[in-house]
This record gives structure tokens, sequence and C-alpha cells, in this order.
């Protein structure tokens, strides 16, 4: 063999990557770069620190407003003197009037809504109007405005995430990707539903789950999570008794499914109509908020429910303890109220006030079943077409039944007239059109469309199944061994 040369076979490349037969293509057998980890434990960290700021901030304006030391809000507001309705939801008038006008005038680029970000705005938030737009919405939720208190720290993982995004020169879908994962990091860390936030992100903000995609959306949820859990605890949202399962719940899940369906449509279209009713003119958005929420204050002088985003009426409704009429009053009233709040233009989340409708809704459809089949505890049909109406609402059936699965922990017992009720609402609502709770608050006009095509490329490049169609759909650029750069995010 003198004089020969023996060619010596390079050592391969180290890769974070580990294929395996069970998935195919570039986008889930590639790998992110230890920066991109790097990044998701810092985007968790500070959501999480986010969302204990914000919680402890809504927790000050409550007591503050509505002159209570302890307790559940419910309670605070219903022992408070009338003044103080009123007071408190002039106050939340006067800083939603007085902020949108000023979040309008401040330069930025990118969407105020999540949802509106990811889907047609290359998942851009400029920084700190998005800040300014949570901190907002979680003060007057605290004043008594019927919507949701998770609209917050999503604004402020999604928006942490698109800085941090711009800081490390992440790809298009890498940075829908994080964004999407901080907004369903904000939704993990105030609820405590780390698994439920992580779905959140991927299902119902990204519209796709794939192994690549679940553990960075899943790591984001849970850090941030924990980091709440120092001041925030680790307690469940709701407390529920031990419920049994029973046949008679199996066919009222078979029965009430159809119908919780076509009641989500109902309230989804309301809540397009009120988005599309939201003021443009200034001298609108003085107008409205104070004529809504000063009719919000006297109707909660005889029903304080209606005040906040409605913790309280799902934990009365869960355990049975509200009467008929009451439940019949409020299914009427809370929709409207939380519709007629959105229409102002006041910002804040639509989570928790769509599970208090459906909760409402289980509520009356199931006292009128326990008279025909008695055997069941009224309390478990209200959890149970309640997690049916917020999937069918957010289009979300597995983000939906984890969500409430989290908020309780003590609901696997009736999982399976739970999945029949989420199945057949589910169904139901595609099969008529209806858009989620999320797409359709947003006015998309059709100088979106082009970013609306950008985000289906973007989602289409983490699902893409051709490895070698790779340079076609990858923003970032490779060597010839299909590595991206010294110092670029892997793909």
């Amino acid at each position: 063999m003198i004089g020969r040369t023996v060619p010596v076979n390079p050592r391969p490349a180290r890769s974070w990557a580990s294929p395996q037969p069970n998935v195919l293509g570039r986008g889930i057998v590639a790998g992110y770069s230890a920066r991109f980890w790097l990044v998701v434990v810092v985007l968790g960290v500070v959501t999480g620190i986010a969302a204990s700021l914000l919680s402890a901030l809504l927790g000050l304006v409550e007591h503050v407003a509505y002159g209570y030391q302890r307790g559940p809000f419910l309670d605070g507001v219903a022992a408070a003197a009338g003044w103080r309705h009123v007071a408190a939801l002039l106050v939340a008038a006067a800083l939603v009037a007085g902020g949108t006008i000023v979040l309008a005038r401040i330069p930025g680029s990118g969407g105020s809504e999540v949802s509106e970000a990811v889907w047609v705005r290359r998942a851009r938030l400029a920084f700190l109007p998005s800040i300014a737009r949570g901190v907002l919405s979680i003060v007057i939720v605290g004043l008594g405005v019927s919507l949701g208190r998770e609209g917050a720290p999503q604004l402020a993982g999604a928006a942490s995430a698109s800085r941090i995004a711009d800081w490390a020169q992440l790809p298009t879908w890498q940075r829908r990707l994080l964004v999407a994962s901080g907004a369903g990091a904000g939704f993990a860390a105030i609820y405590n539903v780390p698994l439920g936030g992580a779905l959140f992100a991927l299902e119902v903000l990204l519209g796709t789950i794939a192994l690549p995609l679940v553990l960075p959306a899943l790591a984001t949820s849970v850090i941030a999570t924990a980091v709440a859990w120092i001041t925030l605890g680790t307690s469940p949202t709701y407390e529920l008794p031990s419920y049994v399962v029973h046949p008679s719940q199996i066919l009222w899940a078979v029965l009430a499914g159809p119908v919780i369906g076509v009641f989500a449509i109902f309230w989804v279209r309301t809540i397009q109509s009120a988005a599309a009713l939201r003021p443009t003119r200034w001298q609108a958005r003085v107008a409205a908020p104070f004529g809504v929420f000063g009719a919000l204050a006297l109707l909660s002088l005889p029903y304080a429910q209606l005040l906040g985003n409605g913790k309280g009426v799902v934990q009365l409704a869960a355990v049975g303890s509200l009467s008929f009429g009451l439940l019949c009053v409020l299914l009427v009233l809370k929709p409207l109220v939380t519709a007629a709040c959105l229409s102002t233009g006041a910002p804040g989340g639509l989570f928790t006030p769509t599970l208090t409708i459906g909760v409402l809704l289980s509520g009356v459809l199931g006292t009128g079943w326990v008279h025909i089949w008695p055997g069941a505890r009224l309390g478990s049909y209200a959890i149970i077409g309640g997690g049916a109406f917020l999937a069918a609402a957010m289009q979300g059936p597995l983000s939906g039944l984890v969500l409430v699965l989290e908020l309780t922990r003590n609901f696997d017992t009736l999982m399976v007239p739970t999945l029949i009720a989420v199945i057949e609402a589910t169904v139901i609502a595609r099969r008529f059109g209806a858009p989620s709770i999320y797409s359709a608050r947003l006015r998309i006009d059709p100088g979106m469309a082009a970013g609306s095509a950008e985000a289906v490329a973007a989602i289409e490049t983490m699902d893409h199944l051709d490895p070698l169609a790779e340079e076609a759909v990858d923003p970032v650029p490779r060597s010839d061994d299909g590595r991206p750069p010294e110092g670029t995010a892997a793909a």
C-alpha cells in the first residue's frame, strides 16, 4: 500500500436533531441551535415574571376599587356599595377612552392582537404599545369590565418574543413559533395550565401540532408557569368536588353537544359583530366606553356576577350553587355585556367570559335534564358542557379539553361525556363555518392578504415534508452540507 493515500472520512457533524421513522421532512427532523433554546428559556422566565406582576396589579386594582381586603372578587363586588360600582366603571371608561386614543398615536409596527400578529403581521408586535395595552387591559378588568384577564400576559409574552426574535435574527417561521409560544406561556402562567398553554399556542394560534413545534411551546409554557408559581402558587383555578360518571351524563352529552355547538356559533358571530362596531373616530372612542360601562354599572347593582371575567360565576355553577332563574338571567346578560365591552375598543381577553357563557348554558340544560333522568350532580353538567362550548368557540378541541382538565384537576372521571360533547359541538361549529373567537374579533382588510399568505407559507415550512425542497422554503442561508452558517438559528 506504499505510495497510496487512504482517504479519511470526515467526522459527521454533530446535530441537535434525532431522525426518527415516524417523522419526515425538514420541518420535523430539524433541530434548533443552542441559541434558540436559550431564547426559549429567557422567554419563559420573562413571561412568568410578567404574568406574576400583572396578576398582582389585578388584585391591587380589585381591592382598591371595591374596598375589600380578601376573598374572591365576586364576594367583594357583591358586598361593595353601589357607588363603588359606578365609580370604578367610570374610571375604566376614562382609561379606555384616553388609552385607546393615545395607543393609536404611538408609532410602531405590528398587530395589536396576538392572533393578528401571528396570522397577518409576520409575528411582529410593537413592544411598548403591546405592554401598555396589556397593562390597560388588566386594570380595566380589575375595575369590573366584562373581559378576560388572559389578554394582558398573552400580549406581554408575545411582545417579548417578538423583541427577542429581532435580537436573535430568527427566520419568519421560528419567529411565529416563538411569538405563539410566548402568548401560550402567558396564558399558562396566569391560569397555571402549562400543557393547555402550549396546546393553545399550537392548535389555536398556529393551527398545527408537530414534534419540532411541541417542544419549544411546551418548554416555554412550563418555564413560565414554574416561575409564576413563586407568587401565584400551584392551586387549581377552580375547586370541584369528586364527580362520578353516570350513564345520564353520557346521553346528555350526546343530546346537548349539537345544541352547544349552535350556541357557540351564535356567540362567535356576536363577537364578530361587536368587533366590527369598534369605533374609529376619537369622538366615538370617548363616548362608547362611558355609555357601555355606565350601563354595565347599573346592571351590576342587582347582578354583581356580570362584573369581571366571570371566574366566580364558573366556580358557583361548577358546584351547582346557582339557581335556575339566575342561570337564565346571566345567560342572557353576560354575552350581551361582554360583546358590548368589546365593541368599545377596550382591550381584554375572551377565554373566561366564553367559558362562563358555556357553563351557564350547560347549567340551564343540565337543570332540565336532572328532572328527566336524576342520578348525576348538577354541577357536572356545567363543566361537561362548558368545556364543549369553549372548544367549539375556540376551534380547539384538544386545547379546550385540556384547559378544563388543568383548570379543575378533578375532572378525569367525566372525560368520556366531555369528549362526546366536545366532538359534536366542534363539528357543528365547523360545519356551519363559524370562525374562532380569536379570528372573529379581527378586522382583516384587503391589504393584509399578503401577510396572511406569508403566515400560511411559514406554517407550511414548519410541516414541510420534502427535505429536497428545503432551500425553496427556508429563509435561513445554508452551507453545502445543509447546516446554517455559524451563529444562525437552525431551522
